[in-house]
């Protein structure tokens, strides 16, 4: 099968599309025929060097490093105690890395199916963020009815799912986006854009909500972003770290977090043991797939790119001028 393996790190030039052997469905396991797949941010980590993935399921040490981490596809194979996927069942997940190949191994359990209101190309959107922005938000985060949100980087993949999760949940957000940007978060439903390159969004927040700050804020910034998210924090409020786009250190001014009783949660999804990573698929599935159809959730995608084409589409993603997500297609 073709795959995107790297055999070296640096730009985008290590990024070579080879033939390797198609990996094998353990028991719980099953084979996906991947469709399309997307990029996220980690991808260009890994690609750096700075973030390689677990060894793949599937395939004999050494396995080969194929970066990617969602997909939306067909089932060809499954394990011998599968019981939940048939050969033929359209869906879609996240796994640690394998998805810019044609064929991936995942658990059965770490599948979903595709929503009918969301066609097989198009789902490969879904599952990174949407599970990313939902475990953020409402498993770590708290947030519910009536609660007050703000959320980074709010153009982003994980942002324009953290938009929609919260207004089908109840919410009100707030968000943080470039000046070209705004326009589309606040179609997407945020209560407040706010252009970080010209407005204090601590000073916007406080103004928005009364003076009494929000109740939780997703953020993948980091760096010099910590102690303002602080000051825009209610008492009692928590900050959810999925990301540091900003910087990994800071100094955080505790005296300011104290009175506040506040909590930071860092959190990330690939390095999860294989039952929690079930678990927040199935709780996503439960509660989160049904809003597709109903029309209150939608994937966000902002460029297409064939699997010879991923070069282009990692410097696409390094320009950061993509609103929602940047698609890869890999068979047909």
């Amino acid at each position: 099968m073709r795959a995107v393996v790297l055999s070296e790190y640096g730009d985008t030039d290590v990024l070579k599309v080879v033939e390797v052997a198609e990996p094998v469905a353990g028991p719980e396991e099953v084979v996906v025929e991947v469709v399309a797949t997307a990029l996220n941010r980690a991808d260009l980590l890994q690609r750096s060097g700075l973030y390689p993935s677990p060894p793949l399921a599937g395939f004999p040490h050494p396995a080969p490093e194929i970066p990617g981490m969602e997909f939306a596809g067909r089932v060809v194979a499954v394990g011998d105690r599968v019981s939940t996927r048939n050969i033929g069942d359209e869906v879609m997940g996240i796994v640690a890395g394998g998805a810019y190949a044609q064929r991936l191994v995942v658990h059965e359990r770490q599948t979903m199916p595709i929503p009918s209101s969301v066609g097989l190309n198009d789902a490969a959107a879904i599952p990174e963020v949407f599970i990313t922005a939902f475990d953020a938000l409402v498993v770590q985060g708290g947030l519910t009815s009536g609660r007050t949100a703000l959320v980074h980087a709010g153009a982003s993949g994980v942002g324009t799912a953290a938009i929609q999760i919260a207004r089908a949940i109840g919410a009100r957000v707030i968000v943080t986006a470039s000046a070209g940007k705004i326009a589309a978060c606040e179609a997407l439903g945020a209560d407040l854009a706010i252009d970080y390159g010209s407005t204090d969004f601590v000073e916007s927040v406080v103004a928005f909500t009364n003076g009494e700050g929000v109740d939780m804020v997703l953020d993948v910034i980091g760096g010099e972003y910590v102690n303002r998210n602080i000051a825009a924090l209610r008492t009692g409020g928590r900050i959810v770290q999925v990301g540091t786009m900003g910087g990994g250190r800071t100094d955080v001014n505790i005296g300011m977090l104290l009175p506040k009783r506040a909590t930071i949660v860092g959190t990330v999804l690939r390095a999860r043991p294989l039952e929690e990573k079930i678990a927040i698929t199935q709780r996503f599935a439960a509660e989160m797939l049904p809003l597709f159809d109903l029309g209150l959730l939608r994937p966000v995608i902002d460029a297409r790119f064939a699997l010879d084409a991923i070069a282009a589409a990692h410097l696409h993603m390094e320009s950061n001028a993509n609103v929602g997500k940047i698609l890869v297609d890999v068979s047909d």
